[in-house]
């Protein structure tokens, strides 16, 4: 069967044997074209063989021929020894699925895969972990502040710790280190250079991401160590400067004040979220605040020392005007 549709008919004959099944012969070889569309092959004899059941009959063969020139490329005129070569030409018109697949799939194996993102994201934490532990400490975030024109200090290096997602201060871990820079979608010093001012844009315009930024902080500069629960003041007084950075409240300087002239002990976590609330809410009208509504008893003491403050400065400036006068007369 993988030979061509001539390689069934019976030798070339003057004249067609029978002419009574010749419309037959004719349809099924229009049916076959239709199926099976050839090239010049096509213009060849169709043999058609019936066998009847019921007497000796000889195998009637029935041809339809197209003339052509002996020697052309007609299946027609060709020997019979050449029929193999004209039905493997014909299927080799078909291309060879299997074998496609195949190299293909060698030629992917052949090739280097590319460098993955997390493997350039762990070379670039080898360079700055410490050299007996597999973690950036102090003298590691350092140096990678040194590259990236940062100071230790500086607002932006909270945001990457805040982007990290750090669970300690002074040290990021590998798998801190790398899924944090997969989330700000940077995978190099330069990367970072570039995204950090954008998230602080983003920081100044948003004010519920600030808002998570802020509570990060809190937790930041806890000792998690030692199960610390309560910032010591003179972390808190630190840590407010570094995170009101970009948009410091009106009042902050004071509150600060008052926390290093009192000698409060530490700051609950309840305080320092508060805060944030207490300077939006009350901002720098200290007349605004109801010591009825539920803020910490802290901020009850800043304000009353506020409010002695006010007092006697109007008493002084009373006491100056007065004298003033007294001095004239």
């Amino acid at each position: 069967m993988g030979n061509c549709w001539s390689c069934f008919k019976a030798p070339l004959q003057s004249s067609i044997t029978d002419t009574s099944n010749v419309p037959d012969i004719k349809e099924e070889t229009m049916e076959l074209k239709r199926l099976f569309p050839l090239n010049s092959c096509t213009k060849e004899s169709l043999v058609s063989n019936e066998t009847l059941s019921n007497s000796n009959k000889k195998s009637l063969v029935s041809t339809v021929s197209v003339p052509n020139n002996i020697g052309s490329d007609n299946c027609g005129s060709l020997p019979i020894q050449n029929n193999l070569r004209i039905s493997r030409a014909f299927y080799a018109r078909f291309p060879p699925l299997c074998r496609s697949m195949a190299t293909n799939v060698n030629t992917f194996s052949d090739k280097h895969p590319k460098e993955s993102q997390d493997e350039k994201l762990s070379m670039l934490f080898d360079q700055y972990k410490d050299p007996h532990e597999d973690i950036i400490l102090a003298d590691g975030i350092e140096r990678l502040c040194n590259d990236l024109q940062l100071s230790p200090n500086d607002f932006k290096v909270l945001v990457l710790a805040w982007k990290l997602e750090a669970e300690q201060m002074c040290q990021f871990t590998r798998k801190e280190f790398v899924n944090g820079l997969k989330s700000m979608y940077v995978d190099s010093i330069q990367g970072i250079q570039t995204r950090l001012p954008e998230i602080v844009q983003e920081l100044i315009n948003n004010a519920e991401m600030f808002k998570d930024l802020y509570r990060f902080t809190f937790r930041f500069g806890l000792d998690v160590t030692s199960g610390q629960r309560i910032l010591p003041v003179d972390m808190a007084i630190v840590l407010w400067k570094l995170v009101f950075s970009i948009r410091e409240p009106s009042l902050l300087l004071r509150w600060l004040s008052f926390l290093e002239c009192h000698h409060v002990r530490g700051i609950p976590r309840d305080t320092w979220n508060m805060f944030l609330n207490f300077v939006e809410v009350i901002g720098n009208d200290l007349g605004a605040y109801d010591d009825a509504e539920a803020w910490p008893s802290l901020f009850d003491d800043f304000v009353e020392y506020e409010n002695d403050q006010v007092n006697q400065n109007i008493t002084k400036d009373e006491f100056l005007k007065g004298s003033i006068h007294d001095n004239n007369n």
